[in-house]
C-alpha cells in the first residue's frame, strides 16, 4: 500500500512540476526533481529490467534543476541585451522578473518586458519606439525560459514514469 502511495506522489509531484513551468507561482523544475528523489530514497526507482535509479542520475537532473532554475532568470536580461537593449535595460528586466514575482502570473509574464521597456526609455535616453525592442528581447528571454523548464520537467516525468512501472 505504501509502494502505491510514494508512486502516487512522485507521479502528483511530476505533473505539478509541468504546470509550474507555465505557471509562474509554482518552481517546476525543483517539484519534479522532488519526485525523482522520493522514488529514489523509498527504493521504488525500479524500471521494467530491475534496474533501480541511480545515485549519478539523480545528481545529474539536481544539477540541471539547479542550471534550468538560474538561466530562468537570467536569459530574459541577456536577450534584453543582445537585441540592442543598454545595461539600464538589461538590468529592468531583471528587476521585472523579481518583482513580477508579487503580482503572479501576469507580472512574471509582462515584469521582465515592462522593466526593460521602463528602464530602457527613462535611464538611457531613448525614445519609446526604440525601447520596445529590447523590451521584445525581455518577453522573448521568457519564452526561452519556459521552453528549458518544460523540457527538463518533460524529462524529468520520463523518468518518474520509467522507474514507476
Amino acid at each position: 500500500m505504501l509502494s502505491y502511495v510514494i508512486i502516487g506522489l512522485a507521479i502528483f509531484l511530476g505533473i505539478v512540476g509541468i504546470i509550474g513551468c507555465v505557471l509562474p507561482v509554482i518552481p517546476g523544475p525543483p517539484i519534479s526533481w522532488a519526485g525523482m528523489m522520493i522514488l529514489y530514497f523509498w527504493g521504488k526507482g525500479t524500471d521494467s529490467s530491475g534496474d533501480t535509479m541511480s545515485t549519478r542520475l539523480l545528481l545529474i537532473w539536481l544539477a540541471v534543476t539547479i542550471v534550468v532554475t538560474v538561466l530562468d532568470y537570467l536569459v530574459p536580461s541577456y536577450l534584453t541585451k543582445v537585441s540592442g537593449g543598454s545595461k539600464y535595460a538589461s538590468r529592468g528586466a531583471l528587476a521585472g522578473v523579481l518583482v513580477g514575482l508579487f503580482f503572479a502570473p501576469w507580472g512574471i509574464v509582462l515584469g521582465p518586458m515592462l522593466g526593460a521597456f521602463i528602464c530602457e526609455a527613462a535611464f538611457s535616453g531613448k525614445k519609446a519606439g526604440q525601447s520596445i525592442v529590447p523590451a521584445l528581447g525581455a518577453f522573448a528571454g521568457f519564452v526561452c525560459g519556459t521552453l528549458l523548464k518544460l523540457i527538463s520537467c518533460g524529462f524529468m516525468m520520463y523518468y518518474i514514469v520509467v522507474y514507476c512501472f
